[in-house]
């Protein structure tokens, strides 16, 4: 055998080594459905370590690092961004999956995809394109038009299902993408509550007393125990869950989150401000669109530039367009017109 030979031999390895080692339930890539286009296999990496890499090198991760997870625009570098919200989720799933004998570039491929298509300035963003666009404004379909469409970046049907699914009320298809679903949650509580006590909104003595009591109030030592309870729950089954007992909790902390912090909380304030930013930008180019564009296409076409904003360039976009400056040098809309070119 050639020195080609043995190159061109790893990925066969790698997907041997997923067979035998890996859990019966595990999504095996030598097994995936596949691609919506065929490709040529690569000689060293399985299909979803192709989709992780592909993920990690699109435009729409990048532009994770400006955009908001609660706080928005926050000053301080310590607070968490949906970049870092994005690691966090990735890490905590890969655990999990590592734990369980699952596939853990699958896992990491869903993980880095998840959030690809959510809105500057966070929830509040969502919400205001959710009362515009007909039909409504969902992150987690946007994320897969991410991937599918805005960037094409051709992922397998396993990766594309988990992103989908990763939100609540959906039922992913394979343990990987149930590991990110949970995942998702349990880094937002926890890293969400962490954040908080940094603004000084809430203090960890305000928790909800039965709930420290079963996870602790150290952030460290909630998640950890969090992790184990889906861990000791899931080894051995098709299906990845926490415990009845640590989910109760897990859920109580969450609506506790909710009713302190994500609405009405100081960390909101500046949340009608962000709103009219993305509703006055989703007027502006609407009509900006309106003598180059078929109408049908028009919203559709400004939910994709729109929700790809980070929260930095949303904001000087309004300032570009709103507020009088001396002289205009401010980055032009390009990027609007392109859409309306590549529409599909």
């Amino acid at each position: 055998m050639t020195r080609l030979d043995e190159i061109n031999a790893i990925r066969n390895k790698l997907e041997e080594k997923e067979i035998n080692t890996l859990s019966e339930f595990a999504t095996k890539s030598r097994f995936s459905k596949g691609r919506k286009e065929p490709e040529e296999e690569s000689a060293i990496r399985t299909c979803f370590q192709r989709d992780r890499d592909r993920i990690v090198h699109s435009k729409a991760f990048r532009r994770l690092k400006h955009k908001t997870q609660v706080f928005l625009s926050p000053f301080d570098d310590h607070f968490r961004t949906r970049l870092t919200h994005t690691l966090e989720v990735s890490q905590i799933a890969r655990t999990i999956a590592r734990a369980l004998d699952l596939n853990e570039d699958l896992t990491e491929a869903i993980s880095l995809g998840h959030d690809l298509g959510h809105t500057p300035f966070g929830h509040c963003g969502e919400g205001v394109l959710n009362e515009i666009v007909k039909g409504g404004f969902h992150h987690n379909i946007q994320s897969v038009r991410v991937v599918e469409i805005l960037e094409h970046l051709n992922l397998c049907r396993e990766t594309i299902d988990g992103i989908l699914t990763h939100t609540w009320g959906y039922t992913p298809l394979t343990p990987e993408a149930q590991t990110v679903q949970l995942a998702d949650k349990i880094a937002y509580i926890n890293h969400d509550i962490e954040d908080s006590i940094r603004a000084g909104i809430i203090a960890e003595s305000d928790l909800p007393k039965d709930c420290i009591e079963y996870f602790s109030s150290k952030q460290t030592q909630r998640l950890n125990k969090m992790i184990m309870e889906i861990i000791t729950n899931s080894y051995g089954k098709p299906t990845v869950s926490m415990s009845e007992e640590g989910w109760h909790y897990t859920t109580k902390l969450r609506e506790w989150m909710f009713d302190n912090v994500y609405i009405d909380s100081p960390a909101k304030i500046e949340e009608k401000k962000a709103r009219r930013v993305i509703k006055e930008l989703f007027l502006l180019y609407t009509e900006m669109l309106k003598p180059i564009c078929e109408e049908s296409k028009i919203e559709r076409i400004v939910t994709d530039y729109i929700s790809g904003m980070t929260d930095r360039y949303a904001i000087e976009k309004f300032k570009e367009h709103f507020i009088p400056i001396g002289l205009n040098r401010g980055a032009k809309d390009e990027y609007l017109f392109k859409l309306a070119k590549i529409y599909k």
